[in-house]
């Protein structure tokens, strides 16, 4: 009897299998390559680019888009942005003529232009073309005084005359002002609406932006609000090393990357700041107010902001008890509600939320959404809450104080708050950051 052998079909698939692994040995092996080739050619693309733009002959500028009907470059009215040349009298006559035209837009082309103060008008766009930098003179000499604001009676800085922002605006409507920024306080938009500032790099030692609208009884009698303003796409340093004359002592001045008053007696609302990115900064964003002001601070948005190394995130101040003089009305108070934060983002943070109502000027319906923040105060009292009504929807960190409602992710009330006076207040982690 002939005994066949038995079959081994495992041994046959491996068989078969042998050339589908090769080839696919094979494609693996061709597209690591590819992808490596790739790369090599991006960085030496990369490497080549560096090189001739640091010799000065890199590839040509992106195309500066046309917002405005009526266009012009500042090197049009004399401008050099060498960082050298002051161009105040060059940015001068360029908004003098888009005031004569009804409007347009400024182009400042790439490099650094030193200037002093200047004055923007309505219905125009101030655009910053890639690596262009509007830069601040470091000569009080250069920063005139200005005749105080009929909202203001005084000058902010000492009574009489005031000092003006490196961007300076007033009663203005529908500017724009879009790219790379650094110097004093940069953008302050003082009774002004239908603004937007975008996309822009801030580095100064005061507030990056400001908004205003008049001081006490004289922002009262003026009753201009600030309204309708979209602050989009910044990064923002509101922190400098300065070194005292004469002395081995460095101090360090900063403020806030936006803030909102305290100078709001003639109102602000519909405030909205999105993907605002603040570092190596005092706080991130701040609404400060007190007795006396009256007006209100209302409908104001906060949207994706990211703070890296902020000593204090959020900030809502009701105490910021400075006065043009003594015919301020104590009884004048402010209204500060419905305001809102989403998504919120951080590191290195020391308080993450300070908002410090009091039983006079409670701060009412805030919204807190989609926070985590990485702290670096490790005691209790890192989310700091005083007379504050509002509530928080979804995942929070670290956790809120009790002032506020817990909603869950769907809207639905989990926990409802048993006071909103509650004060959870420690000055302790505040310590260093001054009057926050």
């Amino acid at each position: 009897m002939v005994q066949t052998p038995r079959s081994h079909p495992r041994r046959t698939d491996y068989i078969r299998l042998i050339p589908s692994l090769v080839s696919s040995h094979r494609t693996f092996l061709a597209l690591v390559w590819t992808v490596g080739f790739v790369l090599i050619c991006v960085c030496q693309r990369t490497a080549v680019d560096r090189l001739l733009e640091f010799r000065g002959w890199g590839p040509p500028p992106r195309p500066v888009p046309r917002l405005r009907r009526v266009v012009f470059n500042l090197t049009d009215f004399g401008g050099v942005g060498d960082g050298a040349t002051v161009n105040t009298r060059a940015f001068e006559r360029a908004v003098s003529e888009i005031r004569k035209r009804g409007g347009g837009q400024l182009n400042v082309q790439r490099g650094v232009w030193l200037t002093a103060p200047f004055n923007l008008t309505s219905h125009m766009t101030l655009f910053l073309a890639e690596n262009a930098v509007i830069l601040g003179i470091d000569d009080e000499r250069y920063w005139t005084l200005m005749p105080p604001l009929p909202s203001y009676g005084y000058g902010r800085e000492h009574p009489g005359p005031r000092y003006g922002s490196l961007i300076h605006g007033q009663n203005l409507k529908d500017v724009v002002i879009t790219g790379q920024l650094r110097g004093g306080a940069v953008a302050c938009a003082d009774s002004c609406q239908d603004m937007v500032i975008e996309n822009c790099y801030i580095s100064v030692g005061d507030d990056g932006v400001a908004i205003k609208s008049g001081w006490d009884q004289y922002g009262i009698a003026y009753s201009r609000p600030s309204t309708n303003i979209l602050i989009r796409n910044l990064i923002v340093r509101s922190m400098v090393r300065c070194s005292v004359l004469d002395t081995s002592t460095d101090i360090f001045l900063g403020s806030a990357g936006v803030s909102i008053g305290s100078e709001m007696s003639g109102g602000i609302s519909n405030i909205t700041v999105e993907n605002l990115i603040v570092w190596n900064s005092r706080r991130a964003v701040r609404i400060k107010t007190s007795p006396g002001r009256g007006g209100y601070v209302q409908n104001i948005t906060y949207r994706n902001l990211t703070l890296e190394n902020v000593r204090v995130g959020v900030v809502i101040k009701t105490d910021y008890n400075e006065h043009p003089d003594e015919g301020y009305d104590p009884e004048a108070l402010p209204v500060i509600k419905d305001i809102s934060f989403t998504g919120i983002r951080g590191h290195g943070v020391r308080v993450p939320v300070r908002i410090y109502g009091s039983q006079e000027i409670p701060v009412r319906n805030v919204t807190i959404r989609d926070m985590s923040v990485a702290i670096t105060y490790k005691k209790k009292h890192i989310f700091q809450c005083s007379f504050v009504q509002g509530r928080v929807i979804g995942s929070i960190f670290p956790a809120p104080c009790e002032n506020f409602d817990l909603y869950d992710e769907q809207g639905r009330l989990v926990k409802q708050s048993k006071s909103q006076n509650n004060t959870d207040i420690d000055d302790e982690a505040l310590e260093g950051i001054g009057n926050s």
